[in-house]
């Protein structure tokens, strides 16, 4: 079996000192130079680099200017002395914020392998990774998901660690740890080491791939080899730490080993390929079988297995076999080659192989079995996200740095991965394959002080700057961007002239300039120092000609009648009706005439509720928009619509659908919206056969509109609450993306109202049944609703049941669950696709969010952790290999190596095994003595 890791009970002190033993017994096999390493201790405070006695030749230092925030930390005494490097005895935790990102310098184009190590250590006295809870965090490698850290119920002193090899996408790579809600992320170590362009050559800028396991074969001294004999510091695990008995048999050789002239693909260590295991010749197969554990997607496993072979046998005996993944054969009668490496994989194809075997099989012809020197495997992590415009982000780091903005999710790339954009910014995603772009910023009221950075001159897409209510002061720069739409720098302290070009370009009205609030305003008296927008031109010929004016009125009004004659008096009304006061905020303001060319005359109805009617529009561009129309009764009872337009026109993300503009009539009161062309997700969940989610859409869409909620309540200032949840109110997009809609009944709360409304909103079966007792809503009754929207999203049955009895659907699902069982609540369209275990969690999590009493029940950021967490991940392995003779000793000996992977054997069989680690992929295992170190 060679798997290297299981669950350690205790301190492993004794394979700590092996460890150390056989680290310091490295030699270096020719010339190794470590010029481009980066080693960062974290969390180490002394600012001199060092170097560890244990590694050879490699300089450690502190992560200090790699990082910001962050808290730095020491393993618990009693860890100290069993830690296997230095840098293991200190780490740096991340309490703070969801995504916090280490920037290492690199070379644009170039390939690098990127380790990063993690040991608890107890270091905060929690004694988290034994307390029965889930222990886990993710990791990114720039803006794209790497793997999940998950350390629970792992010895304290237990170390894992990750590898990644990318390609970097610029002058430097990021290294992020992502919370998950279900422990604080931490990072022990952080290694970066270049590699050669010709290596692993399926990696790219679109692919790279994440370690699995690298073994290497033969007697070996320790068991861990790196860096010197590993002139790229790869870990090579040593096989004959597990196997060293019968059947299995080491070759090792002192004569070299060659590659083939120009063969720099791999470059495997001469050391390494001297080394070699094979079997008695009574045997004739080994195989590898990476198993997926409950970590892992088994169904959707994909493997890049990298065979290293070389035949370092002293006599000529022939050795063939075949290589087969699972029943599928790779490699046909391949034959080592005598004291040459061969390195065998399908050019870096990722294999679907669900029973994740791998099989060494001696041929007929062959006179001796299998052999195998090294082999690695590694899984996909596929960069589709693509970073922020390079100039984009160059600049907003330097507004950050001028600025010393300190907002804790301003880490990493601005705009990408969409979840974690930068606060206050606004990206175009719209154009596929190119980098997002900076199209907004809004820094209103983050307390800047001094003058206005000239960074964002250089920022060629962006259309709206609002640095308003800050204490910036001195002269307004010359902002020359020509896709400037909006800039808004009311409420400062600025007194400085006003450049030329933006007045030429607010007075011909392609810039709206608001400088109301600064110094420089008790000079000047324009359009844009004052609170109220009126057409200059207007005023100065009121002022000068107002008998021409009113004569032109009046000839306009009988031209108008004249022409509108045989119209219906509503439209005469309506127009009548229009508001002459604007709001001031960054969205279109349309007239009622504007909504009626937009609808075609309010044609098609798209849906209806109980305040209005939404119809289907198309602006001038081919845009579709959905427009809201509030009925008559409900504008009388309206007070709190243009407050309400002033609060969503500042809501931006990315699951909540955008409000485009507002009417502000006194007979017509409208929101346009973003039209989401699959509908909304009560219609895919109720009508017909026709289509059905799969349960990962499912998940998909349930954090989308977790996310959108957590954003609602969290991120706005003040908070809002949405209070009609609902799967009617959760729209999709064409890419089945979730976005709440339906604003109309939210409402804004601030800490002096303790968040709480007194006025009623909801559906029937969604309202928080507290609510009848205390006539009270707050962020938990939105909970409470998306608990019903998780129930709906798992049964596909309506809030409330009405045949043959009338059932509230929390009551149905625990009566159902109570005679039968989880599966007979699932809804019957997903034809048992499912899995068993995630389904089970999102039940959990549903029933958690009805709990009648508010206090019971997570915060939206509690339930989007939990989702993510059930989300497919980048999957991790184990491995083991098992061997034998004829037919009826193969059978034998396979069940053999199976009890000892499932940990199954006998008391007598396993007790020479040691049980030294958790293996990330959620299998134990048992194995010899080994030290408290493992790469899942």
């Amino acid at each position: 079996m060679v798997t290297i890791s299981s669950a350690s009970t205790k301190p492993t002190w004794i394979s700590a000192l092996l460890l150390v033993l056989a680290t310091t017994t490295i030699r270096v096999h020719g010339q190794s130079s470590t010029s481009g390493f980066i080693s960062l201790d974290c969390g180490y405070r002394n600012t001199t680099p060092y170097t560890d006695h244990k590694i050879q030749g490699i300089q450690h230092q502190s992560d200090v200017g790699f990082i910001e925030g962050g808290l730095t930390n020491q393993v618990a005494a009693a860890f100290m002395a069993g830690a296997e490097y230095e840098s293991q005895k200190t780490l740096r935790s991340f309490p703070n914020g969801s995504r916090n990102c280490y920037t290492l310098p690199s070379a644009t184009g170039k390939k690098f392998l990127v380790r990063a190590l993690f040991t608890y250590g107890n270091y905060d006295g929690l004694n988290r990774t034994m307390d029965g809870s889930l222990f886990r965090f993710g990791l990114h490698i720039g803006v794209n998901f790497w793997e999940a850290v998950n350390l629970t119920n792992m010895h304290p002193s237990s170390t894992i660690w990750k590898e990644v090899l990318t390609v970097a996408p610029g002058d430097s790579v990021s290294v992020c740890l992502i919370n998950f809600g279900t422990g604080t992320p931490f990072v022990s170590s952080l290694e970066l080491r270049p590699l050669q362009d010709a290596m692993y050559p399926f990696v790219n800028s679109s692919m790279s791939i994440s370690y699995f396991r690298r073994i290497r074969f033969g007697t070996a001294t320790e068991y861990i080899t790196r860096y010197p004999l590993d002139p790229y510091d790869r870990f090579w695990e040593g096989w004959s730490f597990s196997y060293n008995t019968y059947p299995w048999m080491t070759l090792n050789t002192s004569t070299q080993v060659r590659r083939l002239p120009g063969d720099n693909t791999f470059q495997v260590p001469e050391g390494i390929l001297q080394g070699a295991t094979t079997l008695d010749t009574n045997y004739s197969f080994f195989e590898i079988n990476v198993a997926a554990g409950p970590n892992l997607d088994a169904k959707n496993l994909q493997l890049l297995p990298i065979f290293h072979f070389a035949e370092i046998n002293i006599s000529n005996q022939n050795r063939r076999f075949d290589i087969y993944s699972d029943n599928d054969l790779l490699f046909p009668d391949f034959s080592p080659s005598r004291f040459q490496a061969d390195s065998m994989h399908q050019n870096g194809r990722f294999l679907h192989n669900p029973a994740a075997i791998f099989l060494l099989n001696k041929t007929r012809s062959s006179r001796l079995p299998p052999l195998i020197n090294a082999f690695e495997v590694y899984s996909p992590v596929r960069m589709d996200n693509l970073t922020t415009d390079a100039e984009d982000a160059h600049y907003m780091n330097e507004v950050k740095k001028h600025y010393n903005l300190a907002r804790i999710n301003w880490n990493g790339d601005p705009c990408s991965p969409r979840e974690y954009s930068w606060e206050g910014l606004t990206c175009d995603y719209s154009k596929r394959n190119q980098n997002p772009r900076i199209v907004a910023v809004d820094l209103s009221t983050s307390g800047l002080k001094g003058g206005l950075v000239i960074a964002f001159m250089n920022m060629v897409s962006l259309e709206n700057l609002d640095l308003s209510h800050n204490n910036l002061t001195g002269a307004i720069p010359d902002y020359q961007i020509k896709s400037l739409r909006v800039l808004d720098l009311s409420y400062n302290q600025l007194d400085g002239p006003i450049p030329d070009s933006i007045l030429q370009r607010s007075r011909a009205g392609i810039l709206d300039l608001r400088l109301e609030g600064n110094p420089v305003c008790s000079k000047v008296k324009d359009t844009y120092c004052s609170n109220k927008k009126k057409n200059k031109s207007t005023m100065l010929i009121a002022v000068i000609v107002p008998v021409v004016l009113v004569s032109l009125l009046v000839v306009m009004c009988i031209l108008w009648k004249l022409c509108w004659k045989g119209k219906s008096a509503d439209n005469e009304d309506y127009a009548m009706y229009e508001e002459e006061t604007p709001l001031h905020i960054d969205i279109r303001r349309f007239t009622y005439a504007d909504l009626k060319h937009i609808t075609n005359d309010f044609k098609q109805i798209v849906g209806k509720g109980g305040f209005g009617t939404v119809y289907h529009g198309t602006m001038e561009n081919g845009d579709e928009v959905a427009v809201k129309v509030l009925m008559e009764t409900s504008i009388a009872e309206s007070t709190d619509f243009l407050p309400e337009v002033q609060t969503l026109s500042k809501v931006h993300h990315k699951n909540l659908v955008t409000l485009q503009g507002y009417c502000q009539n006194t007979k017509c009161l409208a929101l346009v919206y973003d039209f989401m062309p699959r509908g909304n997700l009560q219609q895919l969940l109720r009508e017909g056969d026709d289509y059905s989610l799969t349960w990962e859409q499912r998940l998909h869409i349930a954090l989308d509109s977790a996310q959108g909620l957590e954003y609602l309540h969290e991120s706005c200032t003040p908070s809002i609450v949405h209070r009609d949840v609902k799967t009617a109110n959760i729209l999709l997009d064409k890419n089945l993306v979730g976005i709440i809609a339906d604003f109309g009944l939210s409402r804004a709360f601030n800490d002096a109202h303790t968040h709480i409304s007194t006025v009623a909103a909801g559906t029937l079966g969604y309202l928080d049944p507290e609510y009848h007792a205390t006539f009270q809503l707050t962020i938990k009754t939105d909970v409470y609703s998306f608990g019903i929207v998780l129930l709906e999203i798992i049964t596909g049955k309506p809030p409330v049941l009405m045949d043959p009895h009338t059932y509230h659907l929390p009551n149905w699902v625990r009566q159902k669950i109570a005679k039968g069982g989880i599966q007979d609540i699932v809804d019957k369209r997903l034809l048992d696709q499912y899995d068993p275990s995630s389904l089970q969690s999102v039940v959990d999590l549903a029933m958690n969010c009805v709990e009648s009493a508010a206090v019971d029940r997570p915060s939206m950021t509690e339930v989007v952790s939990r989702l993510k967490v059930l989300l497919p991940t980048t999957p991790s392995s184990k491995v083991y290999a098992s061997a034998s003779s004829t037919k009826s000793t193969n059978d034998i000996m396979r069940k053999q190596f199976q009890l000892l992977i499932s940990g199954d054997g006998n008391e007598e069989s396993s007790s020479s095994f040691q049980s030294g680690y958790t293996n990330q992929s959620g299998y134990t295992s048992r194995m010899a003595e080994l030290p408290a170190l493992s790469g899942r």
